[in-house]
């Protein structure tokens, strides 16, 4: 391995998570008590595989071997343009439910909700495992409600019980478990008896979004964590092909990733009283709440005078393309007036350091583009299908497992990716 830093950095990628000292929940859960139903148990499987952060182009950027060759034998997209803001969190639990960021409730990766006069963040487990901050019916969820098993190795919302109810098999979310104990655990659910087997299942890798944040996109930690995504989806699709079933699997990222000023970030601008507004912390978005409304068009006015590096919003006046505006607010959680930085320069609210990569910037931009491939019995072979929302990914799945859903209750389309179905 001296002789290649690439090969080096990938096998600290993998063997790190198991030298952290933290206490982590690394048991697998089980519902008791679920089986699928008879109806079911004759339908295929689809796993659904997230790299957070891994930018539409990344595969061929870096030559992922095992992805450019299962891409050729299925779909392809130029692109998936993730839902604004192009965040890890609003964009995860889209993909599952559908459902515009404004439309399902997490608005931001960290957000304040006025009305119950508490935040939700990433980082707070007890707010993550809050069945009240989630709106929408994930896709285990629907799977589970129609009496299909369902599972997932990581996924945002799969800890919580929303609708009172949980994938069947899942893991809370840790940095302990390693590649191999996770891929067998897949192998070993499809395994399982006919009753018993999970027929939707769900997979996240956190490397390449990681690498991107501390070393930018263009860096060997890049490169290499690309390659571990790569090698691991290789061996993941070789330990379900040995089951012989009936698989299909959907590639996808949450957001892609770019390079930003790290020596000029902005600090909250002066015309901003923090007596007045409650501000959850962010680099890419800063929502501002008022405490009292009547201060939010003075601030407003004195902002777009000030502005320089950002730009300053109504909720109101969000562009309507972002479909963030207040009138797309159900929850009421957007801030009542936001800051967003024009790239590459960023916020930092601290005054401290920023890291050198970044994703959270409008969605039209490429960079903010994340990857789409599938493949599996279900799929056509070798079609290449233009860039779009990742919002009609619910469809697609239902669609695969034969799930009925309310086409009203969501803002995805099966007509945009039915093309993709043989």
């Amino acid at each position: 391995m001296r002789n290649n830093p690439l090969l080096f950095v990938a096998f600290l990628l993998i063997t790190l998570p198991l030298c952290s000292a933290a206490q982590q929940d690394t048991v697998q859960h089980v519902v008791a008590d679920r089986t699928n139903s008879p109806a079911q148990q004759q339908k295929p499987y689809v796993i659904l595989i997230s790299a957070d952060g891994f930018r539409y182009d990344l595969a061929d950027k870096y030559h992922a071997v095992h992805l450019l060759r299962l891409r050729e034998q299925g779909v392809a997209a130029s692109s998936m343009i993730p839902a604004y803001p192009s965040l890890t969190f609003p964009n995860h639990y889209t993909i599952v439910t559908g459902l515009y960021p404004a439309h399902h409730g997490l608005v931001d990766n960290g957000f304040y909700d006025e009305k119950r006069g508490a935040r939700y963040g990433m980082s707070r487990k007890d707010a993550v495992a809050d069945s009240s901050w989630y709106g929408g019916t994930p896709l285990w969820v629907l799977a589970e409600q129609q009496q299909m098993l369902s599972a997932s190795f990581y996924w945002v919302a799969s800890e919580s019980a929303i609708q009172g109810v949980r994938p069947t098999y899942y893991y809370a979310y840790n940095d302990k478990i390693d590649m191999l104990t996770r891929i067998r655990a897949v192998k070993e659910w499809l395994q399982l008896p006919e009753e018993k087997r999970p027929h939707f299942i769900t997979f996240y890798f956190p490397q390449v979004d990681h690498a991107g944040h501390d070393y930018g996109p263009d860096s060997k930690e890049a490169e290499a964590a690309v390659h571990l995504v790569d090698e691991s989806v290789g061996s993941l699709v070789s330990a379900v092909q040995s089951t012989g079933l009936p698989v299909n699997f959907i590639f996808v990222a949450d957001h892609g990733m770019t390079a930003v000023d790290t020596l000029h970030t902005m600090r909250l601008p002066a015309a901003v009283d923090t007596s007045k507004f409650v501000i959850p912390n962010g680099d890419v978005l800063l929502h501002l709440y008022a405490k009292n409304k009547a201060d939010v068009l003075p601030t407003y006015t004195a902002l777009k005078k000030s502005a320089d590096g950002y730009d300053v919003y109504l909720a109101e006046e969000i562009p309507a393309r972002w479909n963030y505006s207040r009138q797309d607010d159900r929850y009421g959680r957007i801030g009542d007036i936001l800051l967003v930085p024009r790239l590459p320069r960023v916020f930092s609210l601290s005054g401290k350091s920023t890291t050198p990569g970044k994703h959270g910037f409008d969605n039209a931009l490429f960079d903010m583009h994340a990857s789409f491939y599938a493949w599996g019995p279900a799929f056509k072979t070798g079609l290449h299908i233009p860039s779009f929302e990742n919002i009609h990914i619910y469809p697609l799945v239902a669609a695969l497992l034969g799930l009925s859903y309310d086409e009203n209750a969501i803002d995805g389309r099966a007509g945009v990716l039915k093309g993709t179905l043989k």
